[in-house]
């Protein structure tokens, strides 16, 4: 199937997901239940992920309890749960098998029982007294105080099952397919999926927040993807002695996990215009730099000829990307104008596309100028002369589009935001995509600081995940200068 077909797959899962998220600016998830435990007020929801040795990976600054990585398993660990004031969880093996740590309970399991289908993860139930199990094609095995909202055990299912969210007062949940598709029972809650698109690793598990005002899914490899108002933490590190298998909410402190640039180092991102286009011998910044982060294409060229055309790649990216060295990261100046018609995308859904398409030209260019193209990366949103519609529910689309492309097809680990605060919500409207920050430096209040972060999220909705990079010049030593938070 050409990528030009398996985009169109797509646009129902990602516009459902958009639609969702900007809902929840103007509603108010329902509380928990007074049996359930809380975590600490000042906590914040991050996550924990489980490989299939039972290994585990803390991110946004979860506790560890303990794992099965040094125990010699009869059956490989397929996925986790945690309990609700996050100071225990309890791990599965694919015979149903469970190993509980800090202060999870055992309730049973199907480690003695003849399974059709091999088991694919759990949730647990809202006050922590109960699991449900699920397996591969759907079976629902419920323990404790786990009721049965029903499964796809009778269904002929286009990929297996490989986990399950439970709804946060115990009144359904819904399970999740391989290629990020969802079956819903009850009334747990949708914020959208990655079903219909392609992509680069199956996903192998999930979880919801403690609200379930959102969920995060894993791909095999521990990539992250979060959905609703479900912030992003980062994703696993490559290479993984083990496939992730399982993924469970935790109370944590927020840190982020993952990023390339440690707190405190500075460089510079430098584009075409930086240096003599097209023979791209001088013009790049001199001296010692931790940040390089270099342009990939820059977008179409609103020139007075019609349709505008095209201004794909950057002619100096390999020279930059050489320059950069270790610190490569790279970037696309994104807009909503399609390449094909030269004109503004005009529906939700073909904005969609553009972004898209847009995320995978990016990466096929920076592939074929021999780049290493498998590096964070960085959307550059900017308000520029007729490069976004009126509709910021169709601008939100075509970031929400390349982010897909580049994060779920591409397989690209961190793909973030490059915007000014000022501008930000007036292209995209109430959209925070949970992707990086990289806050640009010109600001109407003055340059960008590490030091006005919290006064700038205050004032605008930006994208939720964490402010990693803030721009504070526009001219340091002949391009633009970046400090890492």
């Amino acid at each position: 199937m050409t990528r030009s077909v398996r985009r169109l797959r797509l646009l129902h899962a990602l516009v459902a997901g958009l639609v969702a998220a900007l809902a929840l600016t103007a509603t108010t998830a329902a509380p928990a239940p007074a049996t359930a435990q809380t975590a600490p007020p000042a906590s914040v929801p991050a996550y924990w992920l489980v490989a299939s040795d039972g290994g585990i990976f803390s991110f946004g600054g979860a506790p560890f309890h303990g794992s099965t990585g040094g125990i010699v398993l009869n059956k490989p660990v397929v996925g986790m749960a945690p309990t609700p004031d996050g100071g225990g969880y309890w791990l599965v093996a694919s015979d149903g098998g469970i190993f509980s740590f800090g202060d999870a309970q055992f309730y049973g399991s199907t480690g003695n029982i003849r399974l059709n289908q091999p088991i694919v993860g759990m949730a647990p139930t809202p006050g922590g007294l109960g699991y449900w199990l699920v397996a591969a094609d759907g079976g629902i095995f419920a323990f404790g105080d786990a009721n049965f909202f029903g499964s796809t055990g009778g269904m002929v299912l286009n990929r297996p099952i490989i986990g399950m969210i439970a709804a946060p007062d115990g009144s359904g949940y819904f399970l999740i397919a391989s290629d990020g598709g969802t079956f819903s029972f009850g009334s747990a809650p949708f914020y959208g999926s990655l079903g219909g698109i392609p992509l680069k690793n199956p996903i192998a598990a999930a979880a919801t927040t403690p609200t379930a005002n959102g969920y995060w899914f894993s791909d095999t490899e521990g990539e992250v993807s979060a959905f609703g108002q479900a912030s992003y933490f980062g994703s696993a590190p490559a290479p993984l002695n083990k496939p992730i298998v399982g993924m469970a909410e935790a109370p944590g402190t927020g840190a982020f996990v993952g990023g390339t640039y440690p707190s405190g180092s500075y460089g510079y991102d430098v584009s075409k215009f930086n240096m003599n286009a097209p023979t791209c011998t001088t013009g790049l910044p001199t001296g010692d730099h931790d940040i390089s982060i270099v342009q990939v294409d820059g977008g179409v060229d609103p020139a007075p000829a019609s349709p505008n055309t095209p201004d794909y790649p950057n002619p100096c990216l390999a020279t930059e990307a050489a320059w950069a060295g270790a610190g490569l990261n790279l970037y696309t100046y994104l807009d909503n104008i399609g390449p094909a018609s030269g004109q503004l995308c005009d529906t939700t859904t073909n904005c969609e596309t553009v972004g898209y398409d847009a995320g995978i030209h990016a990466f096929e260019d920076a592939t074929a100028a021999g780049v290493n193209a498998d590096v964070p990366w960085w959307l550059d949103v900017e308000n520029g002369p007729m490069d976004w519609t009126t509709n910021t529910a169709d601008n939100a689309a075509t970031v929400a589009g390349a982010i897909a492309a580049l994060h779920n097809t591409e397989g690209i680990a961190d793909v973030g935001i490059y915007a000014s605060p000022d501008n930000w919500n007036g292209i995209v409207g109430a959209y925070q995509p949970a992707a990086p920050y990289w806050m640009a430096d010109w600001l109407g209040t003055g340059t960008a600081a590490c030091a006005d972060v919290a006064n700038q999220e205050a004032k605008n909705e930006l994208p939720n995940g964490p402010v990693e990079i803030v721009q504070y010049s526009d001219d340091e030593n002949g391009a633009d200068g970046d400090y890492a938070c």
